[in-house]
């Protein structure tokens, strides 16, 4: 993307060089028209220098898309690779090796759990895609919130650690009803818990919260991850956009997790605000 930038402003150098030139001659030919002479010129400075600024956002912007897609692009294939490797594997140990039933049993809850991973992967694709395009309608009906976070928490609950408190630590307030989308709301939950862990340190806790309060209903994920910027934190729910870069990032996603949980609270008139965990991490709070 450097090629355009370098053409872009060799051409407005360009330009320039003519205005004054041209300028100069006029006023070497008609000197009693310098005053109109000045006046047009400054008027066309005025709009050329809006047009370049214009213009310079709007590529300086694709440029950004550019680096977003690719770095999508390049998550999504590490995204996929990685399940499918560990599923292959499980899989071909267990068609090559005499193994115990509680052996392969094992194996196989591993595979699922990848399998779950990939089709959290590819709903997410799907229904951002469906945001994007306008298609997906958003249908709405009453049911528990209190269960369908519930539900979420304990499949993404991780109980391998060998501290005596869980991963994910829940309070969750029993029979607090909503009207809503429930499968966009179930991506919302699962995007904010994952997000979580996922910039955590590994067995480090993660705290959900579930309750109401002055006639309204609040959901907060905390973490004691590495934290969020002041500058990136409105950022951070733009499609794709993610810290760093994915040639060294160590953590996976795709960039769309948190853009998919905007869009939705925003078709729900909810709000969602980000702040710091102390002494460490980063609060989410969602208000209904």
């Amino acid at each position: 993307m450097k090629r355009p930038f370098v053409i872009f402003y060799a051409l407005i150098i360009y330009a320039v060089a003519e205005l004054f030139w041209w300028g100069y001659m006029l006023i070497s030919l008609q000197p009693q028209r310098t005053g109109m002479i000045l006046g047009e010129a400054s008027m066309f400075i005025m709009v050329f220098v809006l047009g370049v600024i214009y213009m310079h956002k709007s590529v300086n912007k694709e440029r950004k898309l550019h680096e977003q897609k690719r770095n999508f692009l390049l998550s999504v294939t590490h995204e996929l690779k990685s399940p499918l490797a560990s599923i292959k594997l499980y899989l071909q140990t267990i068609n090559k090796r005499d193994l115990d039933k509680k052996q392969i049993m094992s194996f196989i809850d591993k595979c699922l759990l990848d399998v779950e991973r990939l089709d959290d992967l590819v709903e997410n694709m799907l229904l951002a895609s469906k945001i994007e395009n306008q298609s997906y309608t958003f249908p709405k009906e009453k049911f528990s919130l209190s269960a369908l976070v519930d539900s979420v928490i304990n499949r993404l609950q991780i109980n391998k650690c060998d501290f005596t408190k869980q991963l994910i630590n829940a309070e969750i307030e029993p029979k607090i009803e909503i009207t809503g989308d429930k499968f966009a709301l179930s991506s919302v939950v699962t995007n904010l818990v994952e997000n979580a862990i996922k910039y955590s340190q590994p067995c480090e806790e993660v705290n959900v919260k579930l309750f109401r309060k002055d006639g309204s209903v609040y959901l907060q994920v905390a973490d004691k991850g590495i934290g969020i910027a002041d500058d990136e934190k409105n950022r951070i729910f733009d499609r794709f956009y993610r810290v760093g870069s994915e040639d060294t990032r160590n953590t996976k996603g795709t960039g769309l997790g948190l853009y998919i949980v905007k869009q939705v609270l925003d078709k729900h008139d909810a709000d969602i605000f980000v702040r710091d965990n102390r002494p460490k991490g980063s609060v989410f709070e969602v208000v209904f």
